[in-house]
């Protein structure tokens, strides 16, 4: 076994084609993947296989031509586009004498550069050590000595086994470090539930332009860059919506093909603001040749995590790149409105995006007729802060005539069981008059509020 080097960034580049071609588009991500996380790309090797050898995935003759290509070439490392076993690993790094990264270890990388955040930070830690855990038997020469000699001789544990016991007790830590975060972050859920505030998350292909489009929403300033992963700590701001109430909008990390199990694992916390969601707005770049195909794989990360059936509008970005495509939006056969074509560097087509959410968040209206007294100002401020006031007047006996509408599923959450509502209710304009049981459960409500 050879002594792994810690440092080195001349990279060749492995892609073989299992069983079909490789697409163009897949390619160049790979290559952009590679540049993302500082690689000085010196070669790229090619090549189709049925399946997988189980020994060095290439095959021998593949193997033999990679090494002299990494002699000619004086790579330092070698990364592979496909999920490698350890065993793999393990021995094509004895063969080709130099480290061997495969897909899952390379974009692991990536998010280690790029986390910010505390949380962050502890996420990818806890995806690199999951990662790793397989990859410790015979990684390194000293980890097949046992400790001994006068005055070291212990329990006769080796330095893997020791190895192994402190990577265990650094998941753990991080385990129990994050489990404090998701506490938090539910906390904040919570509090926003009991508000009744809408969230909406950000979901997407990476590099298809959220944080633009997040910046171009909230003013938020988040870091925007032509580049794979870009931003990888989420990030939440108050997004005021036309015609309803404010909503709080989500940008997440992005999705690509082939993106770590470990990865997914460690950031649930980060995750939870998408399986929370009331909305989802999935941002799909329109100029890539690929955009159907990249679709499918966010929606099978989507499933991966457990949100494949919240409510989602498409949002068709970067149409300043494509000609002939206006901003505009689609509805289905219902009316309801289920894509956007906009462009979230220029601005085009953010009104029609903003029409859109707050379509998609009311739902079916209800509109209604109020008649308050001078007792019902917290109604009344309730109202202001969760519907849309459409007039506002007051009356001579000190209180207020109100027209508001609002969604169907606030008022049935919040409103219907409120005897203040029916008290007040004039004749109503979406013809949802109260029930008989309705108008008895509020009277019987009044009579215990007035002691009667």
């Amino acid at each position: 076994m050879f002594e792994r080097p810690k440092a080195g960034e001349r990279s060749l580049l492995v892609q073989i084609a299992m069983g079909q071609s490789v697409e163009a588009d897949a390619v160049e991500e790979f290559r952009l993947l590679a540049q993302a996380a500082g690689a000085e790309i010196v070669g790229t090797l090619g090549g189709s296989r049925e399946t997988p050898d189980p020994r060095l995935f290439i095959g021998s003759g593949k193997a033999d031509e990679l090494r002299a290509l990494v002699a000619a070439t004086a790579a330092e490392l070698v990364i592979f586009d496909h999920a490698l076993s350890p065993a793999q690993e393990r021995n094509l790094e004895r063969l080709l004498a130099c480290r061997v990264v495969d897909r899952s270890g390379l974009i692991l990388d990536i998010f280690a550069q790029r986390a910010r955040s505390a949380d962050g930070k502890l996420q990818v830690e806890l995806a690199q050590l999951k990662h790793l855990s397989t990859r410790l038997v015979r990684g390194w020469t000293h980890l097949e000595r046992q400790k001994g000699g006068i005055g070291l001789r212990g329990p006769g544990e080796t330095q893997l086994e020791t190895d192994r016991r402190l990577l265990g007790r650094r998941i753990a830590l991080l385990n129990d470090r994050l489990s404090h975060v998701e506490t938090q972050r539910e906390q904040g859920r919570r509090a926003r539930d009991r508000a009744e505030v809408p969230t909406i998350s950000l979901v997407g292909y990476t590099n298809a332009g959220k944080s633009t489009l997040f910046n171009r929403l909230t003013e938020a300033g988040v870091f925007q860059a032509d580049q794979l992963f870009a931003t990888l700590d989420p990030t939440l701001r108050r997004l005021p919506l036309p015609h309803g109430p404010a909503a709080v909008l989500a940008d997440t990390v992005g999705f690509i093909n082939g993106l770590p199990h470990e990865l997914v694992a460690a950031f649930r916390s980060t995750l939870q603001e998408t399986r929370e969601a009331t909305l989802l707005l999935q941002v799909i770049d329109v100029a890539s040749p690929e955009r159907e195909r990249r679709i499918r794989d966010v929606e099978t990360v989507l499933t991966e995590i457990g949100v494949q059936d919240c409510p989602q509008l498409l949002v068709y970005n970067k149409i300043d790149l494509v000609a002939d495509h206006p901003p505009r939006l689609d509805r289905d056969a219902k009316g309801q409105v289920w894509r956007v074509w906009m462009s979230a560097q220029t601005g085009a087509g953010v009104d029609l995006l903003m029409q859109a959410l707050s379509e998609r968040l009311r739902g079916e209206l209800v509109h209604e007729s109020l008649l308050l007294g001078p007792s019902d100002g917290a109604l009344r401020a309730w109202l202001f802060e969760h519907a849309r006031v459409l007039q506002d007047a007051g009356t001579e006996q000190g209180g207020w005539r109100m027209d508001v509408e609002l969604s169907r599923q606030q008022f049935e959450r919040s409103l219907q069981g409120d005897a203040r509502w029916w008290r007040c209710r004039l004749e109503p304009q979406d013809g949802a008059s109260a029930s008989a049981t309705e108008r008895a459960d509020a009277n019987a409500v009044l009579d215990q509020v007035s002691g009667g």
